[in-house]
């Protein structure tokens, strides 16, 4: 559909198309020179010319595949009479081309109305930058801990992740913690400056407490006493007192609560075997102990209305959660709603967007972290919403890729960030455990070297 005489540009150029509906039956063919971007539709020739002087082949490959976006979005835009609420732009972290501008000493909004941003979001990007501030650092040193458990009760229709119903990987669990204990000891010496520590999955909490407080002790080591320490608990129907007080004694200081939504209708459509009724009572449950909690919502999800969306997001608000996310409904490949829709409907999905940056602001909540992904629904976002002093430094971290990430556990990605170069190397484990559990000295041997 798109060629190029520079092969790098295509997927680059694909991400734009993905944007629109239809776009992908057009005949494309796409030549970018220089600074001069033409490309051909149906026989006739369109150009667009941004004149730009790099100081390297870096960035002049960079400021290439941006003009080069730019032109095909605007030829899109106008051939199908819509406008997107981040215009051309396709990467997962808008902030991160706003810090780039202002570490040239450049204020990033004259660049955000070049690449057709909304003023909505490029003041919701503004407003993400001012709540990081006393977080958001880039230092050599600087690392996060995660380790994933990916065991879930059952598997949601929306969800992409190598989770699968515990009943059917509970054999791997007591293994899989054995190779977890390895990967931890092993990390310890190779954290310099410990930012935060984080537990995620999958859901935690579909482990047994005396499971669970094994993954916490063999974690104490590398945790200092008052470092930010999330457990992503997860739903509401693995909640027990006990693994709650695990939680408290070891020193985690933030869990999640993921309602989703707090429709029963929509629970029930999504595969999540609980009530919005035992969402709350897991915030009643986790009161006395003194965690921050963190809620996730989705807009967009199967068959959900707008008001039934902002009854959510009420919910959320007068329930007392600290960190309320509101995330954006994602096809990705894997997930098995991916295959039972073909495209996914805008309808009242920017009206939602729309609500929950009212109703959130109105509460005390501001943003500070958001990112993007392919397949948005209505090329929207997702938002991490906060109130104040409660922001989470590893949510920070992780979508500002400012510090090194040390990933232990199946499907788990540690990040090293090479400062001087402005790169990052990766180190990917295995998603399917059994093959991750075969290869746990391999990684242990790769990121002794990486770290």
């Amino acid at each position: 559909m798109i060629t190029s005489n520079y092969e790098w540009l295509v997927p680059e150029l694909m991400d734009v198309v993905r944007l629109f509906e239809g776009a992908d039956e057009l005949q494309i063919n796409h030549v970018c020179v220089g600074a001069e971007n033409q490309f051909t539709v149906g026989g006739k020739t369109y150009f667009y010319e941004k004149q730009f002087t790099a100081k390297s082949e870096l960035e002049q490959k960079s400021l290439m595949k941006r003009y080069a976006k730019l032109a095909l979005y605007d030829y899109l835009s106008a051939r199908f009479q819509k406008e997107l609420p981040w215009g051309a732009l396709t990467g997962i972290r808008p902030t991160r081309l706003a810090y780039g501008e202002l570490e040239q000493g450049r204020d990033f909004q004259p660049l955000f109305a070049e690449m057709r941003v909304s003023e909505e979001n490029t003041e919701l990007v503004r407003r993400t930058i001012e709540g990081q501030k006393g977080i958001y650092q880039r230092k050599e040193g600087n690392c996060d801990l995660f380790v994933s458990l990916p065991f879930c009760p059952t598997k949601c229709v929306y969800c992409s992740f190598i989770t699968a119903p515990i009943e059917k990987t509970r054999q791997f669990i007591p293994d899989y913690l054995s190779a977890l204990e390895q990967e931890l000891n092993a990390a310890k010496p190779l954290i310099k400056n410990l930012r935060s520590a984080y537990i995620g999955g999958g859901t935690p909490f579909a482990l047994s407490a005396e499971e669970l407080e094994r993954v916490l002790k063999a974690v104490k080591p590398l945790v200092p006493q008052g470092t930010e320490y999330t457990v992503e608990a997860g739903r509401p129907d693995v909640f027990t007192k006990e693994k709650l007080e695990v939680c408290k004694r070891y020193g985690v200081t933030r869990i999640c609560i993921n309602a989703q939504s707090f429709s029963d209708k929509t629970l029930a459509a999504i595969g999540r075997k609980h009530t919005a009724k035992q969402v709350e009572e897991a915030f009643a449950l986790a009161a006395p102990y003194g965690f921050i909690v963190n809620c996730d919502l989705i807009a967009g999800l199967t068959g959900e209305t707008y008001s039934e969306f902002c009854a959510s997001v009420d919910k959320a608000i007068s329930l007392g959660a600290e960190n309320i996310t509101v995330h954006t409904l994602c096809l990705k490949k894997g997930a098995r709603l991916k295959e039972e829709v073909s495209a996914l409907q805008e309808g009242e999905l920017a009206q939602m967007i729309a609500y929950s940056r009212n109703a959130l602001t109105a509460a005390g909540y501001e943003p500070y972290y958001l990112y993007r992904q392919k397949y948005m629904a209505g090329a929207h976002e997702n938002v991490g919403w906060t109130k104040k002093g409660c922001a989470s430094v590893y949510n920070i971290d992780v979508m500002e890729e400012s510090a090194d990430n040390l990933a232990v556990g199946a499907n788990a990605i540690s990040k090293k960030v090479i400062f001087g170069e402005g790169r990052i190397e990766r180190i990917g484990s295995p998603k399917d455990i059994p093959t991750y559990l075969n290869k746990v000295g391999q990684l242990i041997e790769e990121k002794n070297k990486l770290f």
